[in-house]
């Protein structure tokens, strides 16, 4: 029969375990506020629930008494919430960078199977026939607005280690500027076509040496010279911008692209643009919007860094999760004699396990805001760069999100709760002959 009754009050504490947590982890916060304000109407109407605030205040004024015991809390659910806040957000600001370079009424046009534009190859003829395609929008000349593009790369010093790292060039067409009217070129002039001249991104400026305008470049054996600079806001920020009949001269890649960009008429023409290349028998070719070309392209790494950043937090957590154990129970050690007295007197034993309970969370609380802000200070609109789908860098900002840094709250307060359940049972089920003789 005792087994029994151990068996059952496992299981019931451990259902507490996990509702708790899934309501912390998955309620929305306007929900959460709900129950938050039920708490506190409880607290302050209902006889159990003043017993409980009463508890609460005693065991929170003395929290400068226990200032080392509790910094131990705090600092360790602010190491952990700091660390998930700032990979998430290298992740989201890595998405948003790629997710930015796309729109619903443009599209991007690749070899069939290609997965990427480096190991891509569409002839002249092809070109031809996808830029004049039913769909594709024509400027006040009557020239459609597409440009076909080459991709190539190239190994330029970086400037913060002096080592050659992967850079994208990119052959555009005379159309480019249309294509992108929200670019704007920074410092210089436009290239021209013909020559071999360069306009390089802002994200690449930044990263990589002797690149300014004026710089020369050799590339592939032939001399270019940097006459301007441009800023995109996206993941173009990161290449160098040339004539793509030179590029292609340079390269010897004759008279072939990589890619075709074109803007369509409307996001609504992009399935009868993409059934017309299809029908074609003289095309193999891919057809997806830039939107879902870019997503695409962020969505492996982006999950990678979610995957990772989630594994070290949980990590880390397992280690606050203790922390905050050890902290507890020590606090209910001390207190005992206290909380055995109110027990005599006749407190139940729900407000003793609020009141640990509370006291742990708001810990917790402070050590998520800590934490959060900390990773919003040293690691918003942080630059970096990494790896993109061409093997070249792609230089992108951290981006700290509102809902990045709530996130990491819950994780702080699921933290606390999980380590403040059990000391909070421990209390309220200290035998009160037992507890008195403590100390």
């Amino acid at each position: 029969m005792r087994t029994l009754k151990r068996f059952l009050s496992g299981l019931g504490m451990l259902v507490l375990l996990v509702v708790g947590v899934a309501i912390l982890m998955l309620v929305p916060w306007p929900l959460l506020l709900v129950l938050v304000l039920v708490l506190a109407a409880w607290m302050g109407l209902t006889r159990s629930g003043r017993q409980a605030a009463s508890v609460s205040w005693v065991g929170i004024s003395t929290l400068p008494q226990r200032l080392g015991s509790s910094s131990v809390v705090v600092i360790g659910i602010a190491g952990v919430v700091g660390v998930l806040v700032a990979l998430l957000a290298m992740g989201e600001g890595f998405q948003a960078t790629l997710k930015q370079t796309g729109s619903d009424d443009t599209v991007v046009v690749m070899r069939a199977g290609a997965q990427a534009e480096l190991n891509s190859v569409l002839g002249h003829d092809s070109v031809t026939l996808i830029t004049q395609a039913a769909g594709v929008l024509k400027d006040k000349d009557g020239r459609p607005i597409a440009s076909p593009e080459l991709v190539v790369v190239a190994s330029l010093p970086k400037k913060s280690s002096g080592l050659d790292s992967n850079v994208e060039i990119r052959g555009v067409g005379p159309q480019i500027w249309v294509l992108h009217p929200d670019l704007k070129i920074t410092d210089g002039r436009a290239f021209k076509p013909g020559l071999r001249e360069l306009v390089v991104g802002k994200g690449a400026r930044e990263e990589f040496a002797h690149i300014d305008v004026g710089s020369t470049l050799n590339l592939n054996n032939q001399t270019w010279t940097v006459v301007g600079a441009f800023d995109s806001d996206d993941a173009h920020n990161s290449e160098l911008w040339g004539d793509t009949d030179v590029v292609g001269s340079t390269y010897r890649r004759g008279s072939s692209s990589s890619l075709v960009t074109a803007r369509l008429t409307s996001a609504d023409a992009f399935d009868a643009f993409k059934a017309a290349l299809a029908s074609d028998p003289r095309l193999k070719v891919d057809v997806k919007t830039t939107r879902a070309y870019y997503t695409e392209q962020s969505a492996g790494l982006a999950k990678l860094i979610r995957i990772l950043g989630t594994t070290i937090g949980v990590i880390m957590g397992i280690g606050a999760i203790f922390g905050a154990l050890n902290t507890m129970y020590a606090a209910v050690a001390t207190r005992a004699r206290e909380i055995a007295t109110l027990r005599a007197i006749g407190f139940r034993g729900l407000p003793v396990v609020v009141s640990v309970l509370l006291e742990t969370m708001l810990l917790a609380l402070a050590g998520g805001v800590l934490g959060a802000a900390i990773a919003w200070i040293i690691f918003n609109n942080y630059t970096a760069s990494t790896l993109g789908a061409n093997f070249s860098q792609i230089v992108f900002a951290f981006k700290v999100s509102p809902a990045l840094v709530w996130n990491g709250i819950k994780w702080a307060l699921a933290i606390g709760f999980i380590g403040g359940l059990f000391p909070a049972l421990r209390a309220a089920r200290l035998p009160v002959t037992t507890a008195l003789r403590e100390l």
